[in-house]
């Protein structure tokens, strides 16, 4: 990527040689000509919510800036892009969703989310800590902006407007007003499930901003809840890519004996899951963990692994992921134990798993969802 400040060599994570996905996009680009061309050069605490792979904070490297995200594979990727541009470790700092924001901010830049309430969240949390001088720049490209996205950063922060569209990218530009009264915070979010889901019915499900179907139970999830596999005698499941993890929440209470371990890439995703498992009080055993997928999860240690994987990342649309979860699923799973999982039948999931596993059985199909069960051999 070429910017103002130098021609960066940037990756995703993990690095596959044959992902054709770039690690930046035109909004990146627009966002840094935009800063390079400001008559007042940048000054004090930068803080970037949301940059997707670290492309932004990488040419920032010198203002020494703040990277939020919500993202593990965005945080790693950022961490190899800024070594491999020569910037020393601490140089940029990297926080979390969960971890509490910068006392004070002078630039903030964001990378509009997919999710609005993610963005809601992030803008309700950092509002606080802008001042009547702060430079706000949102970035996106045209297709992720819309009129509930400017309707959102000005009711929270200030009178707000979009600059023309340039490589199909568009920039938003606020003006902070530190006195103006913001609604509350709605996030977390908390409902009841339905009933007729086994062991979950009528159960609290706590879900932070940003979460897939964050106010309401999904229904590929309800499909897989409603044909989980019978968890006596299992000592250990991973609800891999867990979201709220309320399925992982399920077999604990089913088979309170059943040590669980809930992991997923999403930092809002995991503490969901960890409020979602307390909110109910399940008398079992519970790991939470950040990470991609299950990397460092030692070899044959899982009896069951239950997964419902994403399809995209951020607007695009690819297998990879689903790939990634499988072949890692059949490396922790003991001989014998299986894997469960529940997608779009058009998906072709089953055709991966006999690739992965050498074996792909039905357990439940209706018009749109398909459960499947592969077994370690």
């Amino acid at each position: 990527m070429t910017t103002p400040w130098g021609t960066f060599a940037l990756s995703r994570f993990p690095e596959d040689p044959r992902d054709r996905l770039r690690a930046w996009d035109a909004a990146d680009a627009y966002l840094l000509r935009e800063l390079a061309a400001r008559e007042t050069p940048l000054t004090g605490q930068v803080v970037v919510a949301g940059d997707r792979w670290g492309a932004l904070v990488g040419a920032l490297a010198a203002h020494g800036p703040t990277q939020i995200t919500d993202s593990f594979l965005a945080q790693e990727a950022t961490r190899a892009n800024l070594a491999r541009a020569g910037v020393r470790p601490g140089t940029v700092r990297l926080l979390t969703t969960q971890d509490p924001p910068p006392d004070r901010i002078d630039v903030l830049l964001v990378r509009v989310p997919k999710s609005l309430a993610l963005l809601e969240d992030l803008l309700l949390r950092l509002a606080p800590a802008l001042h009547g001088e702060s430079v706000v720049i949102g970035a996106g490209m045209v297709k992720e902006i819309h009129t509930s996205t400017l309707r959102l950063f000005e009711r929270v922060l200030g009178p707000t407007r979009t600059s023309l569209a340039e490589q199909k990218a568009r920039l938003i530009f606020c003006t902070p007003e530190p006195d103006r009264a913001r609604p509350r915070n709605p996030w977390p979010h908390r409902y009841a499930l339905p009933d007729g889901i086994g062991p979950a019915s009528g159960r609290t499900v706590v879900n932070h901003a940003g979460v897939f179907c964050a106010e309401r139970l999904d229904i590929g999830t309800r499909f897989l809840l409603a044909h989980l596999p019978d968890t006596r005698g299992v000592r250990r499941v991973v609800d891999l890519g867990c979201g709220n993890g309320v399925v992982g929440t399920s077999v604990a209470l089913a088979n309170p004996d059943a040590e669980v371990l809930f992991v997923d890439e999403s930092y809002q995703a995991v503490a969901s899951a960890e409020a979602t498992y307390k909110a109910n009080g399940v008398p079992g055993h519970a790991e939470f963990r950040v990470g991609d997928g299950v990397a460092g999860v030692a070899s044959e240690s899982a009896d069951l692994v239950l997964n419902n994987p994403p399809f995209h990342t951020h607007q695009a649309t690819t297998d990879a992921t689903a790939w990634r979860m499988f072949t890692g699923a059949r490396r922790v799973l003991r001989p014998g134990g299986a894997l469960y999982v529940v997608g779009n039948r058009h998906l072709g999931y089953h055709t991966k798993l006999k690739r992965v596993f050498g074996n792909s059985a039905v357990v439940a199909s209706d018009p749109k969802f398909v459960v499947l069960r592969a077994v370690r051999r």
